[in-house]
């Protein structure tokens, strides 16, 4: 495993997702300081056209202008070049555009950086993650949080971050050019600063859970629209499409309810934020007025200080925006962070890959899933390599359960019992290599979107037709294959859709097939096919898997008869075990099950694809 579980915090997080694109967020907020610099210099040239060209005040420049406009004939001779000034306003605004220009490149390449790591991090994470995990969590949420948090972070980084330094940057630079134009006009402003900034964050604590619900409410329909999708046939012949459009208005109404909720916050914030910068706007104003009348302030400072009050509240009107993207920001990343603290599966320390061509070995299991009761009690028994075990139960008896410890699907507890091949205990091997050895059929077969053939062949790193041709044979799936217009390059459509039970079941089959593993199970993996297809996949796979050891699950009788030894599992414990001739004789389930399917087969009934 590549993964670890160590432990990870939000910025912890944050920082492994920003490998790669710190330098250009860095450059990206560079450039932004210096756009937002470059903005400052235009109101000053605006007071020294008014003040120093139009005007009769004296107006010291740094040394360098000033030194170029003395050679110019000083402030009077700029009289007769007013282009100058207005030149010099055009200059700074380009400037500033340009640098905006590079904070933006650069910050569109850092985010999209990011981004990329973000989503090949948060996936690779999530294969690695426990069936358990993925048992407790539903499809539709793990989506949501993949696409609309992943989307919701990166345009809080790639946006309103860097937004929220360009702010914070054009706040404290026009409240010292103010204070440099008028102690009393600094003051004015900034007054109103603490009260508003408290305010932020106030609210930006208030509207967290707010966004938390409405994210949770968004991924409840998510699932709800991927399960109708996904079943759309079944909600089709069961006549649901009017039920299951109701419960998805349900929820519908639901996430609207919420987040005209919360849209009810965001405009009470926005209402107060506006109204208290427009009354700082207008007590300075007046002030400068009074100031300007007696004579303790220019006009062209009054039209300076007005100009930074503006630059000024754009970003304090923009705050409230910004602050409420942290907050789903926020919630996002609490969400992704839930994800990438759950614990991935680790091998042992010093795990090995040990030949699996050995006995296969259950010794005193006993297993039950996380918050259910026991499911199996003290189960032990062995399949000597090379045999058939066939496995006969009712539904929850534990089958499948079996299976699934056995390719180390689920973990087994230490004090819950051993599994064993070639006497090593599995849960000291690496996992993908026990996964590798035990080839699964599972009981509901999982076909990608993808044609036939690279279904058959998702188990090797190339597609060999000829391997999966006689894999295909092997499973009575070639012949149905070739009747297609594009035989093995069919695609089969989202989950397989577009085959029958019986030919997802086969091509399940031999997918398995082309593993060559020496430990093979089968988890009712014919239960879709006739009697007869059943028994022709039967005899081929004697062939094809040689010295495989295999295990049958099973509610066929013909099945399981040709097994070497059958267990028979009721509520979760063996309470038979036999070959069918032994099993057949004795009183139990698998006579009760063996008569009444006997007696079928006498009536004609039978299964078919």
């Amino acid at each position: 495993m590549t993964q670890t579980n160590k432990p990870l915090t939000r910025l912890g997080m944050i920082l492994d997702f920003l490998k790669g694109a710190k330098g250009f967020f860095l450059l990206g907020i560079l450039f932004a300081c210096l756009s937002t610099l470059a903005e400052m210099l235009r109101p000053k040239v605006i007071e020294f056209t008014v003040d120093g060209i139009l005007g009769d005040q004296s107006f010291v420049l740094p040394g360098p202008l000033q030194l170029w406009v003395d050679r110019l004939g000083g402030t009077a001779a700029l009289l007769n070049m007013l282009w100058l000034p207005a030149l010099a306003v055009v200059v700074c605004s380009l400037l500033a555009a340009g640098l905006r220009y590079f904070y933006q490149m650069f910050t569109v390449k850092g985010s999209e950086t990011f981004v990329k790591s973000m989503r090949d991090k948060l996936f690779g994470h999530i294969q690695h993650l426990s069936c358990q995990w993925h048992s407790t969590h539903q499809t539709g949420d793990i989506i949501q949080r993949c696409t609309t948090d992943v989307e919701m972070v990166k345009t809080f980084l790639s946006d309103q971050l860097v937004t929220l330094l360009s702010m914070v940057i054009t706040i404290v630079l026009s409240l010292v050019f103010l204070f440099r134009i008028s102690l009393a006009l600094g003051l004015i402003s900034f007054a109103s600063m603490p009260i508003l900034i408290g305010y932020s964050f106030w609210f930006h604590q208030k509207i967290g859970s707010s966004f938390l619900e409405c994210d949770e409410e968004e991924g409840a329909l998510s699932t709800i629209a991927q399960e109708n999708l996904t079943g759309v046939r079944v909600v089709r012949a069961f006549g649901r499409e009017r039920r299951e459009q109701q419960r998805f208005a349900q929820q519908n109404d639901v996430v609207t309810g919420k987040w005209i909720h919360l849209g009810k916050y965001l405009c009470t914030y926005w209402f107060c934020g506006d109204f208290l910068t427009g009354a700082t706007m207008l007590a300075l104003l007046c002030w400068g007025c009074v100031l300007c009348v007696q004579g303790n302030l220019t006009v062209g400072g009054l039209l300076a200080a007005a100009s930074y009050l503006t630059m000024q509240v754009r970003p304090v009107r923009g705050m409230g925006r910004v602050l409420s993207e942290m907050s789903k920001a926020g919630v996002s990343m609490q969400r992704l962070l839930a994800i990438m603290s759950a614990p991935v599966e680790e091998d042992a320390p010093g795990a090995d890959t040990p030949a699996m061509d050995g006995d296969v070995v259950f010794e005193h299991v006993n297993y039950a899933y996380p918050g259910h009761p026991e499911l199996l009690h003290d189960i032990s028994f062995t399949i000597p390599a090379g045999t058939t075990l066939g496995i006969l139960g009712g539904t929850g008896s534990g089958k499948s359960t079996l299976a699934h410890l056995l390719s180390r699907l689920y973990p087994l507890p230490p004090e819950e019992g051993r599994i064993t091949v070639g006497g090593r205990d599995i849960q000291g091997m690496q996992a993908q290599w026990v996964r590798k050895n035990v080839g699964f059929v599972l009981q509901e077969p999982f076909l990608f979107s993808r044609s036939i053939a690279e279904n058959i062949a998702i188990t090797r790193s190339q597609t060999d037709m000829e391997e999966v041709r006689r894999a295909a044979r092997a499973a009575c799936l070639e012949h149905a294959v070739d009747e297609f217009p594009s035989g093995f390059d069919t695609f089969v459509g989202e989950r397989g859709v577009t085959l029958s039970g019986g030919q997802k079941q086969r091509a399940a089959i031999a997918r398995t097939l082309t593993l060559q593993a020496p430990i093979l199970v089968f988890d009712d993996s014919l239960s879709a096919v006739d009697a007869e297809t059943d028994a022709a996949i039967r005899a081929n796979l004697k062939q094809y898997m040689g010295r495989a050891t295999v295990i049958l699950i099973s509610h066929r009788i013909t099945t399981l008869r040709s097994a070497d030894q059958i267990l028979v599992l009721e509520n979760g414990r063996i309470t038979q075990r036999g070959t069918h001739e032994e099993l057949s004789g004795q009183e139990g389930l698998y006579r009760t099950i063996c008569q009444i399917q006997e007696g079928k087969e006498e009536r004609g009934d039978g299964q078919s694809e």
